[in-house]
């Protein structure tokens, strides 16, 4: 399954947008281009939030992880600025080529308008992006929708853990007053395994952005 970030790029790379309705269309590429990089921000805010708080036993202060937020999408801001000149390259050097095309990414003279408003859809991504990083607010609303999922992947895998155990309340005369001990028990063991599969997801997403096919 493609990363979010690999997604990004192609989103935008890959379209191929009829006359008709091409404005709205090429609007619909750039929310999805944000609504991709900001995934891919609460994936890695995700495993700090497992490994720091979660594991650790931290506090949770939304406040400690803007900066960690920014980061990512001016990262990536900065990755959709890079594709723009990579488009604008690509299409100056198609400006008056009429021979046969060789390939999918071998571009012609025919090509430079789309290859123009792709340059245009990275530029208004990575602008937007840029705009969201100085924005505390929105950093803070991503922020708040990492604590939740993660939270949600955690109470998953332990419900999970438990129905394997097979405990039965009406089975165990202390199993209310013991509940609690058995969650943090299960949360100690099952973190640092959910720790690693959100750290290697992070590192897989920023390797696939790497490699996005020019």
């Amino acid at each position: 399954m493609p990363s979010a970030r690999a997604t990004l790029w192609g989103t935008i790379r890959g379209a191929r947008v009829a006359k008709v309705g091409r404005s709205e269309a090429s609007k619909a590429l750039v929310i999805e281009g944000i609504d991709i990089a900001e995934s891919a921000c609460r994936m890695s805010l995700k495993n700090r939030i497992v490994v720091e708080i979660l594991r650790d036993g931290h506090n949770f202060n939304p406040a400690d992880f803007l900066d960690d937020a920014r980061d990512v999408l001016l990262e990536l801001a900065k990755e959709s600025r890079d594709a723009a000149q990579r488009v604008s390259e690509e299409r100056k050097s198609a400006w008056g080529v009429h021979t046969r095309s060789r390939g999918t990414h071998d571009y012609r003279d025919r090509d430079t308008g789309n290859l123009r408003r792709r340059e245009r859809e990275y530029k208004r991504v990575a602008k937007e992006l840029e705009r969201r990083a100085g924005d505390e607010t929105e950093l803070l609303r991503i922020i708040e929708q990492a604590r939740a999922a993660t939270w949600e992947e955690v109470s998953a895998n332990i419900d999970s853990t438990l129905r394997v155990v097979g405990q039965r309340p009406d089975l165990e005369p202390d199993y209310a007053k013991m509940r609690d001990a058995r969650m943090e028990a299960l949360m100690l063991v099952d973190l640092p395994k959910l720790a690693g599969r959100q750290k290697k997801r992070a590192k897989a997403a920023r390797k696939a952005a790497r490699k996005a096919p020019r």
